[in-house]
C-alpha cells in the first residue's frame, strides 16, 4: 500500500513540474539564423525591425566601414561618439549587440548620460580616460570612478549615469560595446533642461535647489534654437 501510495506521489510531482514547465516555456533566442532589418512599413512599427527576404540578404547587411577613421571633436564638449547600431548594420536586427567609436579632443568629455536598453564595456586604445557610474537611489548614488590607460577595460551597468573624460594633453579614443542592437542615449544635461516642451521652470529650481533665473538660462543653453 506504501509503495502505491509513493508512486502517485512521484507521479503527481512529475505531472506538477512538466506542467509548469509547459507554462513558462519560451524562445529566449532568435528562431532563425538572422532577421536583417528591412525598410519602415509605413503605418505599422514593431518592437525592433522587420525582417528582409533572407534570400536578399548580401555580406554587406552585416557589414559597417570607417570606424578607423577620427571623428571631428571641434565642439563645445570636445567629444565625438561614432554609433554602429542596427541602423548602420541591418543585421544586427535581433543580435542585441552593437558598437561605438568615442573620439576625444584634449580635455574632451562624454557628459553625463544612461544608455537605457543596454550595459556598455568600454576599452581605451589611445590615451587616458576618467570614466565613472553613479549608483542608484537604493544604493546611495555612490560614485565608481577609475583612471583608465590604453588596453583598459571598464563596464557601465544598464540604466546607470556615467561619464568619461580626456585627462591627457593628447586625443583619446576608446571602443565600446553595447548588450543591444540600439541601445539608446539620454543625456542627463539635455533631457533635463532641453527638454520640449520645457519641464517647468518651478519644478527644476525646486528639485535642483537653484534659482530660477539659472534656470531659465540653463533651458536657453540646453534648450532648442530660438531661430
Amino acid at each position: 500500500m506504501m509503495e502505491v501510495l509513493l508512486r502517485l506521489l512521484v507521479t503527481q510531482v512529475i505531472l506538477l513540474a512538466l506542467a509548469t514547465s509547459f507554462v513558462s516555456c519560451y524562445d529566449p533566442n532568435p528562431l532563425q539564423d538572422f532577421c536583417v532589418a528591412a525598410s519602415e512599413t509605413n503605418r505599422v512599427f514593431v518592437n525592433g525591425k522587420f525582417c528582409k527576404d533572407p534570400k536578399s540578404v548580401t555580406a554587406n547587411d552585416f557589414s559597417y566601414s570607417g570606424l578607423n577613421i577620427a571623428r571631428n571633436t571641434t565642439n563645445f564638449l570636445g567629444s565625438n561618439v561614432t554609433t554602429v547600431d542596427v541602423n548602420k548594420i541591418p543585421g544586427l536586427n535581433t543580435l542585441g549587440v552593437s558598437l561605438a567609436r568615442l573620439d576625444f579632443a584634449q580635455g574632451g568629455q562624454n557628459p553625463p548620460h544612461i544608455h537605457p536598453r543596454a550595459t556598455e564595456i568600454l576599452v581605451v586604445t589611445k590615451g587616458k580616460l576618467l570614466v565613472g557610474f553613479v549608483s542608484s537611489n537604493q544604493d546611495n548614488n555612490r560614485l565608481f570612478y577609475k583612471v583608465l590607460k590604453r588596453g583598459d577595460v571598464f563596464v557601465f551597468p544598464i540604466g546607470l549615469i556615467h561619464f568619461q573624460m580626456n585627462v591627457r594633453r593628447t586625443r583619446a579614443v576608446a571602443f565600446a560595446g553595447f548588450g543591444s542592437q540600439n541601445p539608446g542615449t539620454i543625456r542627463i544635461a539635455d533631457a533635463v533642461f532641453g527638454s520640449n516642451p520645457s519641464i517647468p521652470q518651478e519644478v527644476l529650481a525646486k528639485a535642483f535647489q537653484l534659482d530660477v533665473k539659472l534656470v531659465r538660462f540653463l533651458h536657453i543653453v540646453f534648450g532648442p534654437p530660438l531661430w
